[in-house]
């Protein structure tokens, strides 16, 4: 047994039980706001280009200040899946303290999944806006699974509202948890091999590389769009080390538990022990570290590293802003995490139309969307619904917001003004 293994055998002592189960579900219905500070807390102009091109997007709507302005939106906006990445903290009154005492402790150094989310948008996000957001688990349910062996999924809502209370979005996740015994019994995955290009393995990819477009300006009409037809392709990877940097660099903080150095670093490690593990060189590092340290990755049942889930949401999302042009407004996007995709795989996208309709806010297309690595494997799936320009009315709106969503940011903003005026900051 390595070092490694040794470390992971000690974590293992975090079991994932039903009274943990039971106190999870005393948090269903209970809405609290997101009092954290993420990475981001302000959609600057930097910070708009750098989350895509963090995820490889170089659409000039998001990442040229100097582009957007001559578009229907008058200024450079943000892509989609921003959102659920920005957040300033949003003060509020803390969960009642009896719910709060029963579930202290939850799922204490319990392996987390992102599997899937649904997005649901409203409007965009400008250069200057200010992004808070209220949180509520909607479901926990315990489950058997090939993913996850013994598991909890969990679904929770965050609804997104800007400086002028005005809702941009809802942001729900599905995560899997499961305990790291269990995580490491998955074993049949370590029988998964490297994978290995040729040139002419690169020069393919490259090819599809070449052959993407950012449709832009020109606007694609709703009018002209049949059921069947396909979305150009799109290849994202080989997964390397630096395309995770580079998403950690466009502005995925991973909050609460962060990447910190040196004695900030030591400081979260005093407040979060069971989130680091000790290293080969028996340095405490962590857990999460299994995004980019094989070695760790493969001490916990893994053969490689791998991605993030909320990666190849992003990839997803990525793919329908570049078909649907400048005009075009995402309205909804899921999707769902099949597979790991581990360092060294490439994921290629596909996509198709399934229908067409108008809604009330205006004509909408619903997609498929389709992500297969190069070992022929189906590494998630999704869905989107994409509101596009009628010749005879023009441009296409974003749907209304719910009533209920609207008026509970208006009263936690209202809060949140009231208990910065009096210094409370619950």
């Amino acid at each position: 047994m390595t070092d490694l293994e040794k470390e992971f055998e000690k974590a293992v002592a975090y079991e994932l039980t039903e009274d943990d189960i039971e106190r999870a579900r005393l948090l269903i219905g209970i809405e609290t706001t997101n009092r954290r500070r993420e990475h981001i807390s302000t959609a600057t102009p930097d910070a708009i280009r750098n989350w895509a091109l963090g995820m490889g997007d170089d659409n000039p709507l998001h990442v040229d200040e100097t582009y957007g302005p001559t578009t229907r939106w008058g200024s450079q906006i943000a892509s989609p899946t921003f959102i659920g990445h920005i957040k300033a903290p949003l003060l509020g009154d803390p969960v009642p303290k009896d719910i709060a005492q029963a579930t202290k402790g939850l799922f204490r150094g319990i392996h987390v999944f992102v599997s899937g989310g649904t997005w649901d948008f409203y409007r965009h996000v400008y250069p200057g806006d200010r992004l808070y957001s209220f949180n509520g688990l909607e479901s926990v349910e315990a489950k058997d699974s090939e993913f996850a062996g013994r598991s909890v999924v969990q679904v929770s809502r965050q609804a997104i509202f800007n400086q002028r209370v005005e809702i941009v979005g809802v942001y729900r996740i599905l995560t899997i948890l499961t305990a790291r015994k269990e995580s490491r019994d998955r074993g049949k995955y370590l029988d998964i091999e490297p994978a290995n290009y040729t040139d002419a393995d690169i020069e393919e990819i490259d090819r599809i590389y070449a052959a993407e477009e950012v449709r832009g300006a020109e606007k694609r009409w709703w009018d002209d769009i049949e059921v069947g037809e396909e979305l150009r392709p799109m290849v994202k990877g080989p997964l390397t080390v630096t395309e995770i940097i580079a998403f950690h660099a466009g502005g995925y903080g991973f909050v609460p538990y962060g990447l910190r150095s040196s004695r900030v670093g030591y400081k979260n490690r005093t407040r979060i022990r069971p989130f680091y593990i000790k290293n080969e060189m028996g340095v405490p590092d962590v857990a999460q570290r299994l995004h980019w340290d094989s070695a760790w990755a493969q001490a916990i049942g893994n053969p490689m590293a791998y991605d993030y889930g909320v990666m190849r949401q992003s990839w997803f999302q990525h793919h329908v802003t570049d078909w649907m042009g400048d005009d075009g407004c995402l309205v909804r996007l899921e999707d769902s995490i099949r597979k790991f995709n581990y360092q060294g795989d490439t994921q290629f996208l596909t996509g198709s139309v399934t229908e067409k309709r108008i809604e009330e806010n205006g004509p909408v297309v619903d997609l498929d969307l389709r992500m297969v690595n190069q070992r022929g494997v189906e590494t998630a799936n999704g869905k989107a619904t994409v509101a596009l320009p009628l010749r005879r009315t023009g441009l296409p709106m974003f749907p209304d917001v719910p009533r209920d969503l609207a008026h509970k940011a208006v009263e936690l903003h209202a809060r949140h003004v009231e208990l910065s005026n009096t210094g409370s900051g619950a």
